[in-house]
């Protein structure tokens, strides 16, 4: 079959220049226009403001730029000599989380390193995607539906899964489960075996519910009556959809929206901060914003199919699929179209493990797109 090396090398090496080149700029420019409608959001929430969030964001988002061009110019081996390791060592530091976790607000989700700090379920995102599109890259097309080429990945996905429920994060257990089943998905596991799948989860909804902790369970009752206590537990969905109505077609305009400057959204500049954009800017700005992430992850699918290397077009894949996840996901919470689980809109909310993430993520996407295919661009 030849060198692994061989797999992606098609041709002479690049050189720099090259790799410059071949980087799909689109993209880049697309991911800081949503950075910036991140800043100018939270420059609006901080009563006109660069501190204390958009200026933190802005320069947070500049660092991980250069560090996403330079992630483009690594060969695309190392990441798949980088792919099992790394997931091994999310998969033990989420194991390490119970014992030598910060708990803050009931949860442990923080793993402290002296002054540093970091949350072991971001890096299994990236690990996560990493790992599965080596599992596929050595697997003949015509064995990734036998059975015990199904049940590896399940297990890859299912063991941090359980892990990440045990802190509790719900948010972070389900995207896990939404990426890898779309990575086993394009991989070419055969629809029956999903289908199988979603019986088994229906079938298995009173174990789950009686395995839900009470806070959890709450949030589902309030997702079906939000009316139950507006309040208490139904306090941030009532007053984001307040702010999405009162927005209107066009907004109240920038920094006019009485919701976000009198402070009744809660967590305004991070989980809830597409209410502030729907009521500064109305539906036509949400439309936009959509639109935006939209031509993002569009983007980023015929970068994957561009790819003749397996594991480049799983990576990239992956990266648009994290994309997709968060902002659906976030969308359907503001909305009170899901419960709300703690999942930030993608580079537009405030907060650097998100951001770090999806950067990485990304970084890695754009050195399977320079070195994961052959021919001009």
């Amino acid at each position: 079959m030849g060198s692994m090396h061989s797999t992606w090398n098609t041709g002479q090496p690049l050189h720099l220049g090259a790799k410059l080149w071949r980087i799909h700029w689109p993209v880049i420019v697309t991911v800081c226009l949503l950075a910036g409608i991140g800043a100018a959001t939270l420059y609006s929430v901080s009563g006109g403001s660069f501190l204390p969030w958009a200026e933190r964001h802005t320069l947070r988002f500049l660092v991980l730029l250069v560090i996403v061009v330079f992630m483009a110019t690594v060969r695309l081996d190392i990441w798949v000599a980088l792919a099992y390791p790394a997931y091994a060592v999310a998969l033990l530091t989420l194991a390490l989380v119970p014992f030598v976790g910060v708990e803050a607000l009931g949860a442990k989700r923080w793993i402290g390193v002296g002054a540093i700090s970091f949350q072991p379920s971001e890096l299994m995102k990236l690990a996560l995607v990493a790992a599965l599109a080596r599992y596929y890259l050595r697997l003949p097309a015509d064995q990734v539906r036998k059975v015990a080429n199904v049940l590896v990945p399940l297990g890859m996905i299912g063991v941090p899964v359980l892990l990440t429920l045990q802190q509790p994060d719900l948010g972070s257990a389900a995207l896990f489960i939404v990426l890898g089943l779309s990575l086993m998905f394009l991989a070419g596991v055969p629809m029956r075996y999903f289908a199988l799948g979603a019986l088994a989860a229906i079938a298995a909804m009173p174990a789950i519910w009686s395995g839900m902790h009470d806070y959890q369970k709450r949030r589902v009752e309030v997702f079906l009556n939000p009316g139950m206590d507006p309040l208490g537990a139904g306090y941030h969905i009532t007053q984001s959809k307040i702010a999405l109505g009162a927005g209107g077609v066009a907004g109240k305009g920038f920094m006019q929206g009485t919701q976000s400057q009198l402070d009744f959204v809660p967590e305004k500049h991070t989980d809830f901060i597409a209410s502030i954009i729907g009521e500064e800017w109305g539906f036509s700005g949400m439309i936009l914003l959509l639109a935006i992430y939209a031509a993002l992850i569009l983007m980023m699918m015929l970068m994957a199919q561009r790819c003749e290397n397996r594991f480049a077009r799983l990576v990239i894949a992956g990266s648009a699929m994290t994309f997709f996840v968060y902002v659906f996901i976030n969308l359907a919470m503001v909305t009170g179209l899901v419960p709300v689980v703690g999942i930030p809109l993608p580079l537009v909310s405030y907060g650097g493990t998100s951001m770090t993430t999806l950067m990485l993520g990304l970084g890695i996407a754009m050195s399977a797109y320079v070195h994961g295919r052959s021919g001009r661009r």
